[in-house]
């Protein structure tokens, strides 16, 4: 157990809400357009977690905004119909917020997709804070995008955990002086995000029950 948490930050994207398959699409979608068919689906695992300026400039740097644009226009199109929550993730968010606790997303995705996607899936009634990467200079793992919440929600390193599925996650929450929280579905697995030693990591998001006291 957790002493003395207050508030919790959480990752969007394979985190609160299954994304997977859309942004795996969009992805492939996209580097189709562009002729790099030799890029596998599981190739694209590494690209979740990143922004799109990171991901995309990986791979051709010249191309980058056209990219993107190929990206964002496929996944708001098929957005709907290929996002869904994670298992106990709206029960879970939901007692949190009973319990009193302060609760925000910080994602690396834009502010009108975030909406999206917390709108789909009933959660954005419990999020009084949502920092995006339109409300930062600097990405996850830059501690500015939790610092921010942080500041907007009234809450100090010591007493915050933040929650997600990649090492942008884990180090920001360490970046930043939080408590870091691992998700094992994440898609890229368990063992990798041992590597980045998360103080904690939880099977079922039901499981941070147990971290903060909530019985």
């Amino acid at each position: 157990m957790k002493q003395n948490i207050d508030t919790i930050l959480f990752d969007l994207d394979g985190t609160l809400v299954n994304t997977y398959e859309l942004i795996l699409q969009s992805f492939l979608y996209t580097f189709h357009q562009f002729g790099f068919d030799e890029l596998k689906r599981e190739d694209c695992y590494k690209f979740i977690g990143p922004t799109l300026l990171e991901s995309f400039s990986s791979v051709a740097p010249d191309k980058t905004e056209e990219m993107i644009h190929y990206y964002r226009t496929f996944n708001k199109k098929h957005h709907d119909k290929l996002v869904r929550e994670f298992p106990g993730v709206l029960e879970t968010i939901d007692t949190l917020s009973r319990q009193g606790y302060k609760l925000g997303v910080v994602s690396t995705k834009v502010r009108e997709m975030v909406f999206k996607a917390l709108d789909k899936t009933n959660l954005t009634p419990y999020f009084p804070v949502v920092i995006t990467l339109d409300e930062v200079e600097k990405a996850k793992p830059d501690p500015e995008p939790l610092n921010k919440a942080m500041h907007l929600l009234g809450a100090k390193p010591e007493n915050t955990l933040m929650v997600g599925d990649s090492y942008h996650d884990i180090l920001g929450a360490k970046n930043s002086g939080t408590g870091s929280v691992g998700v094992a579905w994440t898609i890229q697995g368990t063992d990798y995000l041992k590597k980045y030693n998360p103080d904690f990591l939880i099977n079922d998001m039901r499981d941070l029950l147990a971290i903060v006291g909530v019985k």
